[in-house]
């Protein structure tokens, strides 16, 4: 198969011809239509997770059709439509047994554990919990975007901070999934505040239904606050660094949510916990999406309130790809970049 790959960590990032992936028993191969580049591929790149092992092919979040079912499954044939969650959950323990695969202890995750979908062909194990059928009338390109960004930002709303009508949400990183918070939040008829420090990215959440925009900085959380007369119900950073963090919980009302979905690389923040403490803050972790859990987001997508299409914003073939995926730290683009391994 045709697949980016790279043999150091923070070293160059080509395009060759690699061995096909085995299908796992209980598994299944799929034959990739499309591939989100997420910031999350540059953390494996620059050797932030120690799951990955050396040679490695990115990519976890994906839509495409099963190629080959392995020994066991019994509910995907050759020819089916799918995406998965990026956390594939083993199926036996009691986390996925109760539904929350996402926090399995023996998870397994495309394009970290293993070989990921920036290639034509990807293995995911125990099927039959891990995927999920693509809707007809979602593009693969759309689908894809589902299986990180998308549905960690749905399940980060809706199971953990548990966002309610009306509610203010402060939206810290206007990227991937800090847009799909904001559009998952105007679904949910919630009232997103979006903060970056980008123009562009700004204006891009405006369009997706944030009701107000702040530019990044320290008088950031000082703005939250007054416009939304004491601080948001609900705040995310989807950035992961030490100030927004900080930030995202600044943001907040007396009893208000923070959710961390953002990776933090650089060492533990410094949180203002004396402020979590006098004004009963929670201060809460999300962790993606099990597959369990789909249904109520495509329900939505299906109604029309949500739109993951609106989220891409470029599809680009392998070679363009292996050049971004150094790049996609500091990268200005809004929207989320789709990788199509048909393309050269």
């Amino acid at each position: 198969m045709k697949a980016l790959h790279y043999e150091k960590f923070a070293g160059p990032v080509g395009v060759g011809d690699l061995p096909s992936p085995e299908v796992p028993d209980g598994g299944a191969l799929i034959r990739v239509g499309a591939s989100g580049l997420c910031r999350s591929d540059w953390h494996a790149w620059a050797g932030h997770d120690d799951s990955v092992r050396l040679p490695h092919v990115p990519g976890h979040e994906f839509a495409g059709v099963v190629e080959a079912v392995g020994a066991g499954v019994e509910g995907w044939r050759p020819g089916d439509r799918v995406t998965a969650p990026f956390v594939n959950g083993c199926g036996t323990c009691e986390w996925c047994l109760s539904g929350q695969a996402q926090v399995c202890p023996q998870q397994t995750q495309p394009g970290f554990t293993h070989w990921g979908s920036h290639a034509e062909l990807v293995a995911v194990r125990a099927a039959d919990l891990n995927l999920v059928a693509v809707p007809d009338g979602l593009p693969d390109s759309a689908a894809a975007a589902l299986g990180c960004r998308f549905a960690t930002a749905y399940r980060a709303l809706t199971a953990r901070a548990v966002l309610r009508p009306g509610e203010w949400i402060a939206v810290y990183g206007a990227g991937g999934v800090g847009l799909s918070a904001i559009a998952i939040a105007r679904a949910l008829g919630a009232r997103p505040i979006a903060i970056d420090r980008s123009a562009d990215a700004l204006d891009a959440a405006a369009r997706l239904g944030a009701e107000h925009t702040v530019p990044a900085g320290p008088d950031a959380p000082e703005t939250v606050a007054a416009l939304t007369s004491g601080g948001a119900h609900v705040s995310v950073d989807a950035v992961g660094s030490a100030e927004t963090a900080a930030s995202s919980v600044l943001s907040l009302r007396r009893r208000g949510r923070h959710v961390q979905i953002g990776l933090l690389a650089g060492g533990m923040p410094v949180l203002p916990l004396d402020r979590a403490i006098a004004w009963e803050l929670d201060l809460l972790g999300s962790h993606g999406m099990a597959a369990a859990d789909y249904p109520g987001m495509l329900a939505l997508v299906a109604s029309g309130a949500l739109r993951p299409e609106l989220l891409v914003s470029r599809t680009v073939g392998l070679a363009e790809a292996a050049r971004l995926l150094p790049l996609a730290e500091t990268a200005t683009s809004t929207g989320i970049t789709v990788l199509d391994p048909t393309l050269p």
